[in-house]
């Protein structure tokens, strides 16, 4: 039976710049941020850390630092997809060979891949690796939606462990949940559907919201798996104003934003994302004041 890669809180992570390039000992502090707050878990290289404007040495190289500084059980998963499979093979490869504990692949935006396409994609990467895949669902974005039948096939890859859902649809993850084994783990990739995906058996959540708030989200997902979904409710509905504004303008721009509000000069998206607007910092924060991290 497979295992879940991690279970509670992974943090997509922002990918710092400083004059232009990527800022490896910010992304050091960054790490020990999130571990201290009891996160179980950081992606690199994700939607959240620009990938679509990284290269791949960039890639490799913010994936051999959080690697190296990896420590205390902290698990460390890295974006690898692309819409060009052998793309996504190459890079799951060689983040297999750095050493991480999982990749999360997106899948193939833009090209419109039918359920016999995402099947051959998935398969080519997990028949690539020795680590975990997870798989990445995020149709606003790709304009693609995993078929159902589709993950039941995927589901039987001994390495494909599961999916970041983020479709925003309770119904559609029911379903994925009625037709894959148990050991074919879904994690909520919305942070305002935290609470509702977890009472549906989601294993935790890969966060934008942890990059500013980690240890509350650690907290609101402990209460979940403890089995106490009054608290966590309370907690969602609270953080609910702060998730709203750091989607106010397209991820990860309000995140870049806030985390240097937190006092980490994680520098300004890449072209073609911008600053983030006035209007969304006087957001931002309005909420780190009330609740004193700004």
């Amino acid at each position: 039976m497979k295992q879940p890669v991690f279970r509670g809180v992974c943090t997509a992570l922002i990918t710092p710049f400083s004059g232009g390039k990527v800022n490896l000992a910010l992304l050091d502090d960054l790490i020990d941020f999130q571990r201290e707050n009891g996160v179980s878990a950081v992606c690199v290289c994700g939607t959240t850390g620009e990938s679509a404007t990284l290269s791949d040495h960039e890639q490799e190289a913010i994936i051999a630092e959080a690697v190296k500084h990896q420590s205390d059980g902290m698990t460390i998963i890295a974006g690898t997809g692309s819409n060009n499979t052998a793309h996504a093979v190459e890079l799951s490869q060689a983040a297999d060979l750095l050493g991480v504990n999982a990749v999360l692949a997106v899948t193939p935006y833009y090209n419109k891949a039918t359920s016999s396409g995402i099947i051959a994609h998935y398969t080519a990467i997990a028949d690539a690796v020795t680590c975990p895949v997870i798989l990445y669902n995020v149709p606003s974005r790709t304009g693609v939606n995993i078929p159902v039948e589709a993950y039941k096939e995927l589901a039987q890859h001994p390495r494909i462990a599961g999916v970041k859902e983020a479709s925003g649809d309770l119904v559609y993850a029911m379903r994925i949940q009625e037709q894959t084994p148990e050991d074919f783990y879904i994690w909520s990739g919305n942070d305002d559907l935290i609470v509702p995906m977890q009472s549906i058996g989601a294993m935790g959540v890969i966060s934008v919201l942890s990059n500013v708030y980690p240890g509350e989200t650690a907290q609101l997902l402990s209460n979940c798996i403890s089995g106490d979904f009054d608290a966590a409710l309370q907690m969602q509905l609270r953080l609910s104003p702060m998730i709203r504004a750091l989607f106010h303008e397209v991820n990860p721009v309000p995140a870049k934003a806030a985390v240097s509000l937190l006092g980490f000069p994680a520098g300004t998206p890449r072209l073609p994302l911008t600053e983030a607007t006035g209007e969304t910092k006087k957001l931002l924060k309005e909420y780190m004041k009330k609740h004193g991290n700004a």
